[in-house]
């Protein structure tokens, strides 16, 4: 399935501010120039862009127009409120990613599993375990689950390549949303296998719940990350319209 419009606008624009054509506190060219350069609607610039302040790259000043205030960073950064593939993460981050699938099986959910995931008990599920490494070293080890009536015809092959792709691609399937939680939790005997840890004896976990458009769970994500690589970013917008204090 074709990419739409906008999101080739949006990607090809994130790329853009990420090599700082467009500069940390520049203006982007107004949404007539960007009509023009992407020979689309308003509509379809509009949303890009708002795609964008989604994730904290622009900015919209009224009288003014849009405002670039993504900055890069020293370490790896991934994205809390934004849905990105390790892949895309690594290449936003200009490094090398490889990933190498150290187990994938089949089960069915028992109490604990549904307890933990968000699936109902017996549902059949696939489990895989894969070991992130960018720039060759071992930074992330994530432990996902998989719906095999949502996400069906799974393979070794797919998940040592990109699942999303798979899924967005293969499958058709529009990823909606993700409900995420990060914990700083110890090291266990399986992370000292697989991870380059140095002196950590600790882990930045992220577990996250991500649902397909028809608000259904397909997968349910824990990744133990390497602490002193990584930082995460989120993007907090402040609603003036709601008042905090009324009840006060």
């Amino acid at each position: 399935m074709a990419k739409s419009k906008y999101e080739s606008i949006y990607r090809d624009l994130k790329e853009r501010i990420e090599g700082e054509e467009y500069e940390y506190q520049t203006i982007l060219p107004s949404e007539n120039t960007l009509i023009k350069t992407y020979d689309c609607s308003r509509n379809t610039v509009r949303r890009a862009l708002a795609q964008l302040a989604e994730i904290g790259y622009v900015q919209a000043i009224n009288g003014v127009g849009v405002r670039v205030v993504y900055q890069p960073v020293d370490k790896a950064s991934f994205v809390i409120g934004g849905i990105e593939t390790f892949k895309e993460s690594a290449t936003r981050n200009k490094l090398k990613s490889t990933t190498e699938v150290v187990l994938f099986a089949e089960i069915v959910a028992d109490a604990r599993v549904a307890k933990r995931s968000g699936f109902k008990e017996g549902t059949e599920l696939y489990y895989i375990q894969r070991l992130r490494k960018l720039d060759g070293k071992p930074c992330i080890l994530d432990i996902n689950l998989f719906d095999k009536s949502i996400v069906t015809g799974l393979t070794k092959e797919i998940a040592s390549k990109s699942i999303y792709e798979y899924i967005e691609n293969e499958l058709n399937m529009e990823i909606s949303m993700s409900k995420r939680k990060m914990t700083v939790e110890r090291v266990t005997q399986v992370d000292s296998m697989y991870l380059s840890l140095g002196d950590s004896n600790c882990l930045a976990v992220v577990s996250s719940q991500t649902f397909n458009k028809k608000g259904l769970l397909f997968e349910y994500t824990q990744s133990r990350h390497v602490p002193e690589y990584f930082c995460f970013m989120d993007t907090a917008v402040r609603h003036k319209d709601v008042d905090l204090f009324k009840q006060v």
